[in-house]
């Protein structure tokens, strides 16, 4: 894809080097980025500017649409076999029947010597720097709540010890960690489906070209599979829906089925599934008949694995080489279901207590969004409202450690008593006169008050440090309104105290992005 890409944009290439051809152009994205569906849309306008001819519009599919990136991509589809294929198109794949699966399962008679969980403890000296194949079984040091016993949220400050680990972090890097799913959603699992947790099997694929998922152990347990590697707790995709009809033998069950999997079934999958977040364990439960049914070889091939999910590093390497640290808010919200619906990751961390016994977490760091300037006399600002303060914390500790003094924190929260994020560090750094902080407190007064009427206030300060002094400004946290808030607040900023139009405002902004002096870091 990258030696494609950069062909494509090469400027030599003749303006009618495409003029022979047709093309159509999908993009998958998420509407809660920046950037959104950036490459597709580039990839459209270069393959128009080089003598191309569009079947159709650029499609932009969406994660946040309320349906699904199928709301956007379902009538485009049918658009667009309509224009290759005629009026009469013949139909692509033969309907009910599934695709061979990418994997057998060949159960073992006798459990091997060694079982799978024993090899993954194995795993505490890696061969060569920590990832996603080799991480490191970082042993918890502590996870103690630091919000209130009245905030309405769960936030969890958790250390790990990585001495001797090989780790290597700085301020701006994330932490991603591979999480477990839950026992009881295990043993569910196995039962619904039929299986045996302790039964050993190894996992041949069906193709020559086809690795096998080196996450898993040769041979492995079906426990091992199912609690390590396999996302039954996601919520499922329409995709899933479709094989599982495939799969079914329950008249009644695979009608459902294939009704949700249809492109006119959409909205009602969207009631029963995207909206109350049902999870593929859930819908297993209520398809019983098809669930007991299923082939183990399509297990693979029916639920996605896990992911490993990211956290910023919230402590700095040089104020303290043993231990890295995270802010961990734990999800969870209702639904319409009875159960609430639960962060894996998150549960999971808040569930593991070194108190009990030791803890040890597969996790490994790379490089994340933001970059923090090394020269010791340029000031930094960072706005960082709740949680996306982590980031922050290291950054400050980091360059505190280097003698770099000029660090303007914004942090926001909802009561001073409730979660004020590392409130007493903060204050001591104040004194030390090597931080300054301005706080929003949301719900402490009638109107509400956040970080962005804090840039506001203090306008002159901002654009004094930005355009007198270069600094760089930070914006961390989520991605809902917050940063377009924020955004926003700089704009009127830079025409106001700048004197600026609201075009050259808009180019000031952007010059600041494109030389790295406006970065921002969100999640949905």
């Amino acid at each position: 894809m990258k030696n494609f890409w950069r062909f494509i944009f090469r400027r030599s290439l003749p303006a009618a080097s495409l003029c022979h051809m047709d093309f159509a152009v999908l993009g998958l994205g998420d509407s809660s980025y920046a950037r959104f569906n950036f490459v597709a849309k580039k990839l459209y306008r270069r393959l128009l500017q080089l003598g191309g001819s569009a079947l159709l519009p650029v499609c932009l599919g969406d994660d946040q649409h309320e349906l699904g990136p199928d709301a956007t991509i379902d009538p485009w589809l049918h658009n667009l076999w309509e224009k290759v294929l005629g009026p009469q198109p013949v139909p692509l794949d033969p309907p009910g029947v599934p695709w061979p699966s990418k994997f057998t399962l060949q159960f073992l008679q006798e459990a091997p010597r060694t079982c799978s969980e024993e090899l993954r403890v194995a795993r505490t000296d890696p061969q060569g720097p920590p990832s996603e194949l080799q991480p490191v079984l970082a042993p918890m040091v502590t996870n103690r709540r630091v919000t209130g016993p009245s905030h309405f949220q769960d936030v969890r400050l958790i250390e790990f010890d990585v001495a001797g680990s090989g780790l290597s972090f700085a301020a701006g890097d994330v932490v991603l960690i591979q999480p477990e799913n839950a026992a009881s959603h295990i043993r569910q699992f196995c039962q619904v489906l039929g299986l045996e947790p302790d039964q050993h099997f190894t996992l041949q694929p069906q193709e020559p070209d086809v690795p096998c998922p080196k996450q898993l152990p040769q041979p492995c347990s079906v426990r091992c599979l199912v609690s390590q590697y396999l996302d039954i707790t996601s919520v499922p995709r329409r995709s899933f829906f479709e094989l599982l009809a495939c799969l079914s033998p329950h008249e009644r069950e695979r009608e459902k089925l294939l009704e949700f999997s249809s492109a006119q079934g959409h909205e009602e999958l969207h009631s029963y599934c995207t909206r109350p977040r049902r999870t593929i364990l859930e819908v297993l439960c209520d398809f019983p008949h098809t669930a007991g049914a299923i082939p183990p070889d399509y297990l693979l091939d029916l639920i996605p694995p896990i992911r490993p999910r990211a956290f910023s590093v919230a402590s700095s390497q040089l104020a303290h080489p043993s231990r890295l640290q995270i802010l961990v808010a734990v999800v969870q919200y209702q639904t319409c279901l009875k159960e609430p619906r639960r962060g894996l990751c998150s549960s999971w961390l808040a569930s593991l207590d070194p108190g009990q016994g030791p803890v040890r977490v597969p996790l490994w760091v790379q490089p994340g969004g933001l970059t923090f300037p090394q020269m010791p006399d340029i000031p930094v600002i960072m706005v960082g409202p709740g949680t996306g303060v982590a980031p922050f914390r290291a950054a400050i500790q980091e360059r505190v450690a280097r003698g770099q003094t000029e660090n303007i924190l914004f942090f926001g929260c909802r009561r001073r008593d409730q979660d004020f994020y590392w409130e007493a560090e903060w204050k001591e750094l104040e004194k030390q006169g090597c931080l300054t902080l301005v706080t929003a407190f949301s719900r402490e007064q009638e109107q509400k008050v956040y970080v962005q009427h804090r840039l506001r206030e203090l306008g002159p300060l901002v654009w004094e440090l930005l355009d007198r002094q270069g600094a760089h400004f930070y914006l961390a946290g989520n991605a809902k309104y917050m940063p377009a808030d924020v955004s926003d607040a700089l704009m009127s900023i830079i025409q106001e105290e700048g004197g600026l139009s609201g075009p050259d405002a808009a180019a000031y902004l952007a010059r600041l992005q494109r030389t790295l002096r406006f970065q921002m870091e969100t999640w949905a």
